[in-house]
């Protein structure tokens, strides 16, 4: 069935919802109103507001609330409305959440899930379009996760709210409402695991989010010249999986890395650093990478010249293609 993200999301946590009863979920606006992208629509009339709760507007206070609530047995999602507003909370993911297992000697684990809404290109104001995930995937204890897809979104969901392990979801807001189809009962891929998207020998193009249609779209220019590009999903940015992506680029022999977020310490450079590391003999050219450009998230009007894009794509692409 063809389903939009933000739909695929609410019939996954529905589904955990019903399935386990110490499921709970919290945040801003999440109950009569559904969210901001009302991810959460409905599920407060079925399963009150008990399970379902509405918080005040303090993003420390939900996320401190969760690892309360871990501790008590119950499995918490937070939701915090637009990737902007999760710095408040830092100091409670970055040293209580992401610390409390290794602190314990792995006694108390604390399965708490953090869906953020992340990214640009759709036209909104400061703090309403980050790319943080290279802070969460920079600290230990964190598994961080971003679908692409519809399925994606209803997999990895359901996989990180039963995870013991604490996970930072960052769901693509301009990927709300596109549509693709799902199945509930289809085998999930592995949390962990990357997905190559489009198989090709002539060069990999790794990206994850929002971006993965962009680069489909420049891989499909690329066929029509005869040139076939190997198109990977990471769906994990912590862990990484670096096989997936090391096994591709030594088909390939080059290595196009694509993200929204900013350049500088972005999860492409770390990436870059692993695939040298493992196969360097195979690289026939530079690791490449296209990304947001090491400045403040633009206003909304200039978004489109600083976000990666087709052409941007293709020009990295090309200039890799002629070594």
């Amino acid at each position: 069935m063809s389903t939009a993200m933000a739909h695929a999301l609410n019939a996954g946590l529905r589904a955990c919802l019903e399935e386990d009863p110490k499921v709970v979920l919290i945040g801003e606006d999440i109950g009569r109103l559904g969210g901001v992208f009302r991810v959460t629509d409905g599920l407060r009339e079925d399963f009150s507001d008990e399970r379902v709760v509405t918080s005040p507007l303090g993003e420390a206070g939900i996320v401190g609330s969760a690892i309360g609530l871990a501790m008590a047995g119950y499995r918490p999602v937070c939701e915090i409305q637009f990737d902007g507003f999760v710095f408040p909370a830092m100091n409670q993911i970055t040293t209580q959440l992401a610390k409390y297992r290794h602190r314990s000697e792995g006694r108390i684990s604390l399965p708490v899930v953090i869906r953020i809404p992340v990214g640009g290109g759709i036209g909104a104001i400061e703090h309403h379009s980050e790319s943080p995930e290279a802070y969460f995937a920079h600290t230990p204890g964190l598994r961080v996760l971003c679908p692409s897809t519809s399925q994606d979104a209803y997999d990895l969901l359901g996989q990180a709210i039963r995870c013991d392990d604490p996970v930072i979801f960052l769901e693509p807001k301009r990927s709300y409402w596109s549509k693709g189809e799902v199945d509930p009962e289809a085998p999930a891929v592995g949390m962990d695991r990357a997905r190559v998207v489009r198989p090709g020998d002539a060069l990999t193009l790794v990206t994850y989010g929002a971006l993965v249609p962009v680069a489909l779209k420049a891989a499909a220019v690329l066929a029509e010249e005869g040139r076939q590009v190997e198109v990977v999903d990471l769906r994990s940015l912590s862990p990484i999986d670096d096989d997936t992506v090391v096994e591709s680029v030594r088909r390939t022999g080059r290595l196009v890395i694509a993200h929204e977020a900013s350049q500088t310490g972005g999860i492409g450079g770390e990436l870059a650093a692993r695939v040298q590391a493992r196969a360097f003999y195979d690289l026939e050219a530079p690791v490449l990478r296209v990304t947001g450009y090491d400045t403040p998230y633009p206003a909304s009007r200039l978004e489109e010249d600083w976000l990666p894009n087709v052409d941007r794509l293709l020009e990295a692409c090309d200039a890799s293609l002629k070594h």
